[in-house]
């Protein structure tokens, strides 16, 4: 049924390939863009825990992971049967106490083996070499200091990082004390607060908490809680721009108990 479903697939994607004039006329490059915005439509569901919705847009990344081998085997670069294969080989190749008697007791020793055999594939010259430079600022702090982690770089107690947040976040008051109006050097105060929220990315890793997933629930959070604001003093006959802090605040508290 599983391979029944993807053929079905292949072969669709082979038939507007050839005969859509939209789908014919697509690069890597043109899909590039669509891709990216369907993999955060992804991540909208999933934090949602929609999972019809997480059915629908895995269904649109498979399109898209289809169309990215159907082009390479146009150039005669790849088909979709070198991408399965050679993904199965390096999970394979990457799981050696799985598939081989390396002993891994718990994640960690997962992760750092995975790391050390992904440095050792590569052949980078770092251990951040893997790192992709287009990642979102905050997505590319927790794969930095994942990859530390897995060279043994890294804090022994989440005590020790959150002593460095205080660092960092007195640091960042000296450059920036709210008490002072003086001209601040913004350069410098801008260095200190990429400091301090590295440092608390960093605490994040220890005390298990995604700090992007977290980020983006308080986004949502916020949203909704200003959208009930707009929507109900609007139905009170009132506009925001004319409205006092307070007056807000009285509906934004309501907000927070719904």
């Amino acid at each position: 049924m599983k391979l029944n479903a993807f053929d079905r697939l292949l072969t669709i994607m082979d038939e507007l390939r050839e005969n859509c004039p939209w789908d014919k006329k697509q690069t890597m490059e043109s899909l590039r863009h669509l891709t990216i915005e369907e993999t955060y439509e992804l991540g909208d569901a999933i934090l949602e825990n929609d999972m019809e919705e997480v059915k629908k847009e895995l269904g649109d990344l498979m399109l898209h992971m289809v169309f990215y081998a159907r082009i390479g085997s146009e150039k005669g670069a790849f088909d979709v049967s070198d991408v399965l294969t050679e993904v199965c080989e390096k999970l394979i190749r990457r799981h050696p106490h799985i598939y081989g008697d390396v002993k891994a007791e718990d994640e960690n020793v997962v992760k750092e083996n995975w790391e050390k055999i992904k440095l050792k594939e590569k052949g980078n010259k770092s251990v951040l070499g893997g790192v992709p430079g287009s990642l979102p600022a905050m997505v590319k702090a927790m794969r930095i200091q994942e990859k530390a982690r897995g060279a043994g770089f890294d804090w022994e107690k989440k005590e020790q990082v959150w002593e460095k947040v205080e660092e960092e976040m007195n640091e960042f008051k000296e450059e920036f004390n709210i008490e002072d109006e003086s001209r601040i050097d913004r350069e410098k105060a801008q260095n200190e607060f990429g400091d301090l929220l590295f440092s608390l990315i960093n605490y994040s890793r220890f005390i298990d908490i995604n700090p992007e997933e977290a980020l983006e629930r308080t986004n949502k959070k916020f949203i909704k809680r200003f959208n009930y604001l707009e929507s109900e003093s609007k139905k009170d006959g009132k506009t925001l721009s004319e409205m006092s802090l307070d007056e807000m605040d009285e509906y934004w508290d309501k907000a927070k108990s719904l």
